[in-house]
């Protein structure tokens, strides 16, 4: 058995079924999964899929079943932060449509299940590129294909109708950049850690910089190489699932471009500002954040002139979110790997945005 970035999984039998896994308490599971995922049976192993560092995110398999389970942080938790019903419901949403999701098996907004609620999505089969070392393994022509799946698959996400799949309601149509500075201020205030005069700067620029009117579309809000599974069609790298919709609203799709970007770095490019995925794409045959860019506008015919405003901003957002992330791992309430090191990165996307302005 395989997990979804490619490592071989702990068997499901023996010792480590009894155990207890932080977040996913194994009776009150158990008895709920009885009749909500019917395959899965009692005799469960779950782990913790490492990658994001927000909403948790379990494989859970048993000898008749592999299924994936995904729940809100540990902790206090800022508001309208890890909504599971928005991830529930737009993935279900998208399930017939041309952007490749992992379909929803169940879900619930019971807390008393495992502590807050969560939903559980089918496995799919497809290695998560989390690792510099991963992508070395691919040839430079096999970058450039992944390049251009990602691409494809954002301009599906941005061409998503509104009314088929029942999403002209996920957010409102207007004032998207105006509502994410105010909300990202706020959440700013609720988990900052420290003083740090230059945020206050970079929320004043962008605020008078901000550009009036803007596009709207579902965006995914997080979107970038790791979080997406990859599978080979043909010999070539193709991005079979996209996943961690914690984020994705109705907005301004170049803010969802720039998010993109502001994870990303070609070669000779400098991300050392951002931890998730750092050196990822630096590789030989991975275009730089300006060819992706004009790639993204020759699939949509959208102008990306003015995107150095939306990367400050996503640089901005992704400061807030490192924040809180920060502040957990300093309550010790985190799981996992990479913690320690969340910290840093925030004043340093906060000079990089004032930069950018």
């Amino acid at each position: 058995m395989t997990r979804p970035d490619g490592v071989p999984a702990p068997s499901p039998s023996g010792a480590q079924g009894a155990e207890e896994v932080p977040g996913l308490p194994r009776e009150p599971f158990t008895r709920w999964a009885a009749d909500a995922v019917p395959g899965l049976g009692p005799d469960w192993t779950a782990e913790v899929v490492s990658g994001g560092l927000s909403n948790l995110t379990y494989r859970v398999a048993s000898p008749t079943a592999t299924v994936i389970v995904r729940r809100p942080p540990l902790g206090r938790l800022l508001p309208s932060a890890h909504d599971m019903g928005r991830e529930s419901r737009v993935l279900s949403a998208l399930w017939p449509t041309s952007v490749p999701v992992p379909e929803v098996l169940a879900a619930t907004t019971d807390a008393d299940v495992v502590g807050a609620p969560f939903y559980v999505m089918a496995l799919v089969e497809g290695t998560v590129y989390r690792d510099p070392a991963q992508t070395t393994d691919l040839t430079a022509a096999q970058r450039d294909q992944l390049s251009d799946s990602l691409v494809e698959v954002l301009a599906a996400i941005h061409a998503v109708d509104l009314d088929t799949t029942g999403l002209r309601d996920f957010g409102r149509p207007d004032g998207y950049l105006e509502r994410q500075i105010r909300r990202w201020s706020g959440q700013w205030e609720a988990s900052r850690t420290r003083d740090l005069p230059a945020m206050d700067d970079l929320i004043r620029a962008l605020d008078a910089q901000r550009p009036l009117g803007g596009e709207v579309t579902l965006v995914h809000g997080d979107y970038r190489l790791d979080n997406t599974l990859v599978a080979e069609e043909g010999g070539r790298p193709t991005v079979a699932a996209v996943v961690d919709w914690e984020l994705s609203t109705l907005g301004d799709p170049l803010a969802d471009l720039a998010t993109w970007l502001t994870y990303y770095s070609g070669p000779g490019e400098d991300g050392s500002a951002v931890p998730v995925a750092a050196g990822l794409t630096a590789h030989e045959g991975f275009p730089t954040t300006d060819e992706i860019a004009h790639r993204y506008a020759a699939a949509t015919g959208r102008d990306v002139s003015g995107l150095d405003y939306y990367r400050a901003f996503t640089d901005f957002r992704l400061a807030v979110i490192l924040e809180g992330v920060h502040a957990r791992y300093l309550a010790g309430r985190s799981m996992g790997e990479g913690y320690d090191r969340v910290g840093t990165s925030v004043p340093l996307l906060v000079e990089r945005a004032l930069q950018r302005l």
